[in-house]
């Protein structure tokens, strides 16, 4: 497992991976390849540069794209956070019994493509934090699964209290998935769901990105 730590510091390693787009394939002897395992299920580095890859191409393709590129420069380390973060929050609805069907990812992206102006626009605020437009139906997935979570615990989003109570029940899954990271790409934080310095865009109302932009 990925239980050694290095000595580098998160923000060190966070800049050792802005330096280096596509880190080389790696892994302990336990799990060759693997850039994290979770709850024994392997993320490999192959999957997380494919997923960077993806990214960037979408990126370059637009207008906006050096610029686009130049703010997402730990776009590894917050792709592997994004892949992490979905399989924790897939496991806590699934034990809080909470679904979402694809008419509702539809019906909920219609309603955030209208918000945010038009599906181009969408496409373009998603890749700003460094999403793929084929990315796009997980995070509303996400949000609507975080939604009915929230809603299972009754925990009102709108107050601290209620946002900690989410996040809390996400750290129980967490820790219950013992998530074991490969030293090169950081360390996760169990308590409050997130590998090393990144931001975590998830746990906030899918409506709060929208009106930002």
């Amino acid at each position: 497992m990925f239980r050694r730590r290095t000595a580098l510091s998160v923000s060190a390693a966070a800049a050792l991976l802005a330096a280096t787009p596509l880190l080389a394939a790696c892994g302990t002897d336990a799990h060759p390849g693997a850039a994290a395992v979770v709850d024994g299920k392997r993320i490999t580095v192959a999957q997380l540069q494919a997923r960077v890859k993806d990214v960037r191409t979408a990126q370059a393709t637009s207008p906006q794209g050096k610029q686009l590129i130049m703010n997402t420069g730990r776009l590894n380390l917050s792709t592997l956070n994004g892949m992490i973060f979905d399989e924790v929050l897939a496991r806590a609805a699934r034990d809080a019994g909470v679904t979402v069907t694809r008419a509702d990812i539809q019906d909920a992206r219609a309603t955030a493509e209208e918000r945010a102006g038009g599906a181009a626009r969408l496409r373009t605020m998603w890749l700003q934090q460094g999403i793929a437009p084929d990315q796009i139906d997980q995070v509303v997935r996400n949000q609507l699964l975080i939604d009915g979570l929230a809603k299972h615990l009754r925990a009102d989003r709108g107050r601290p209290d209620g946002q900690r109570r989410l996040v809390d029940a996400l750290a129980r899954t967490s820790r219950a998935m013992s998530v074991d990271v490969n030293p090169r790409y950081g360390t996760w934080d169990d308590q409050q769901v997130i590998l090393g310095e990144t931001k975590v865009p998830w746990i906030v109302p899918a409506t709060t990105h929208q009106e930002q932009a």
